[in-house]
């Protein structure tokens, strides 16, 4: 059932020249006509969507820390949004990282861009088969993100830095990543951005290139977060992302992935922990379209004190995608009772020269290794901890530069310390 003709979101379209203004208003009519998710759509049946699409975001208390900023020790090029707003005085120079960096708003009020063929492009090819209401709003009313064109190696990471400030926070940002042939970039994420969050990263990563990407949704435990990644990837091209999440009311992380290109690598992790009242939910949509791909989804959570994880994971294999090479693994760590974890993995195949694999499993703390810590004189509650953070070193290790991983091992672990205290 389509939206009434009054726009629900309250929101205008956002005033724009001509190619963003033709893009939004795709994206406003397919929202229309699809609606918002509810409790009934298939995705959406093991996490409530409710909050993420009322009328006003429910408020969100600002966490502060004294701890260093993530990736301090890294150079990188500082892009900052406070609020969902960007901040020049709080950001580097763009021009230092190497490559092409616009904000959405200024390239949005142009005739002609680069971006016009991707800008909303990748989110609707998502939609199908599964609608992803949310994504199209993001595409119709997105005001700010930035528009990054490589043509070359980065001199740099580029990093996003989402603050947040205001506890009535409503952000939504729109980023767009174009790696021409042969091209390579990292991105990096970080922050908790606002108390209701709605993002969408399209990347398209042509013949050879290669794009990194580490994101760490932010500690403000109240915050709410819809996220979608659309990415598009070209011949013997590279695509690899690793999300880790603490803390956070409610978050859902979509991503959306086509192999369109022969010999190409995608690979898709996530680290979470959570306690107490936290939702996680992450849904993984990856569509062979070519031969001899390989694509890898690998996702941890550790639950407790009533924390909720949720997975969704397909893969697509299309008739003439031979030679494919799929892997899918979610697991959960319950550490008490009253945790719980949904898992929904999905393989639908074509071809029939494929090696395909999807494994769940959900689980307590092994008596075995922990006996044999304790055994050694580790205390029982550490002992715990070095258990957790070897069930999620499968998915940091999908992280390629090692000062980064040592740097999310850190948080991680200063995230347990924090409730050994």
């Amino acid at each position: 059932m389509g939206l009434p003709d009054t726009d629900v979101t309250g929101r205008s379209l956002p005033q724009s020249g001509a190619w963003a203004k033709a893009a939004r208003e795709d994206a406003q009519a397919r929202l229309h006509a699809m609606g918002l998710p509810g409790r009934r759509d298939e995705y959406w049946k093991y996490t409530r969507p409710d909050t993420l699409i009322a009328d006003d975001p429910a408020p969100a208390a600002v966490f502060h820390t004294d701890e260093a900023p993530l990736y301090d020790g890294i150079d990188r090029v500082k892009v900052v949004f406070i609020d969902g707003v960007f901040d020049a005085a709080a950001s580097d120079p763009l021009e230092l990282a190497g490559v092409e960096i616009e904000r959405l708003e200024t390239a949005a009020q142009t005739d002609i861009h680069w971006a016009k063929g991707l800008y909303g492009t990748l989110e609707t090819n998502g939609q199908t088969p599964v609608a992803r209401p949310l994504a199209a709003l993001n595409t119709a009313y997105a005001t700010d993100g930035v528009l990054i064109r490589v043509t070359g190696k980065a001199d740099k990471p580029v990093s996003l830095i989402y603050r947040h400030e205001n506890d009535a926070s409503d952000a939504i940002l729109h980023h767009v990543v174009k790696l021409e042939a042969g091209a390579d970039l990292t991105l990096l994420e970080n922050g908790p951005a606002a108390a209701r969050f709605n993002k969408v990263l399209e990347v398209d990563v042509a013949d050879g290139a290669a794009f990194h990407h580490v994101r760490a949704q932010g500690r403000d435990h109240e915050r709410q977060a819809v996220t979608h990644i659309f990415a598009r990837l070209g011949r013997e091209s590279t695509f690899k992302s690793f999300t880790m999440t603490v803390n956070g009311r409610l978050t859902r992380n979509e991503c959306v992935i086509e192999l369109t290109g022969d010999d190409a690598v995608a690979h898709v992790a996530g680290a979470a922990m959570g306690d107490g009242e936290f939702h996680h939910d992450d849904t993984v949509f990856i569509t062979h379209d070519a031969v001899n791909c390989e694509s890898r989804q690998v996702f941890k959570k550790v639950l407790r004190n009533g924390a909720t994880g949720v997975f969704q994971g397909k893969i697509l294999v299309k008739p003439d995608a031979q030679k494919t090479d799929g892997y899918q693994k979610s697991q959960s760590l319950l550490l008490d009772d009253d945790a719980q974890f949904y898992a929904k993995p999905e393989l639908e195949i074509y071809a029939d020269d494929v090696i395909c694999s999807h494994g769940s499993t959900t689980g307590a703390i092994d008596d075995e290794a922990l006996f044999y810590l304790r055994s050694r004189g580790v205390p029982e509650v550490l002992a715990t901890d070095l258990l957790v953070l070897a069930f999620l070193a499968e998915a940091i290790d999908e992280i390629e530069d090692e000062a980064i991983a040592e740097d999310v091992v850190s948080r991680l672990d200063a995230w347990l310390q924090r409730r050994r205290d």
